[in-house]
């Protein structure tokens, strides 16, 4: 799995200009899915994202995690994390996974960040959204957990 996360002072997300998700502060989550994808990536995937320290403390530094600032999460599917561009100038996108696996796999973070104690907020899987994000430091990690 491929997950953009980006800390935010608020996120959105509307499907046909209706507002579909919101969150205030916390975390958007950009999330892909590939074929080989389960409940391992997932389970790391929950750890890293529910622990990560990166919301500033009284010293300025950044050593608090979601919870403690009592964020919240916004999660968009994106199968176009992986994009192959090495030839040509139009991405393949045969690495992503199939979209009923993808989907199933995207639910089942979703659930277990949910199961984590936080408040997830999410876009429809497949869906052409708008997503509005109002980036916080900047900060951006990213993750794959074929790189783990």
């Amino acid at each position: 799995m491929r997950v953009v996360l980006q800390r935010v002072k608020e996120a959105s997300v509307s499907i046909d200009g209706q507002l579909h998700g919101k969150i205030g502060k916390g975390f958007i989550l950009l999330v892909g899915v590939s074929d080989t994808d389960g409940e391992a990536e997932v389970d790391y995937l929950t750890h890293k994202i529910s622990k990560l320290r990166v919301f500033e403390d009284e010293a300025g530094k950044l050593n608090l995690d979601i919870n403690a600032v009592n964020g919240a999460i916004l999660s968009i599917s994106q199968f176009t994390l992986y994009a192959d561009t090495k030839k040509g100038n139009r991405p393949s996108f045969t690495k992503a996974g199939e979209p009923k696996h993808a989907d199933q796999v995207y639910e089942q973070l979703n659930e277990h960040l949910r199961q984590a104690g936080l408040d997830v907020q999410t876009g429809v899987f497949g869906a052409d959204m708008l997503v509005n994000i109002q980036n916080d430091g900047p900060v951006t990690i990213i993750f794959d957990t074929d790189n783990k």
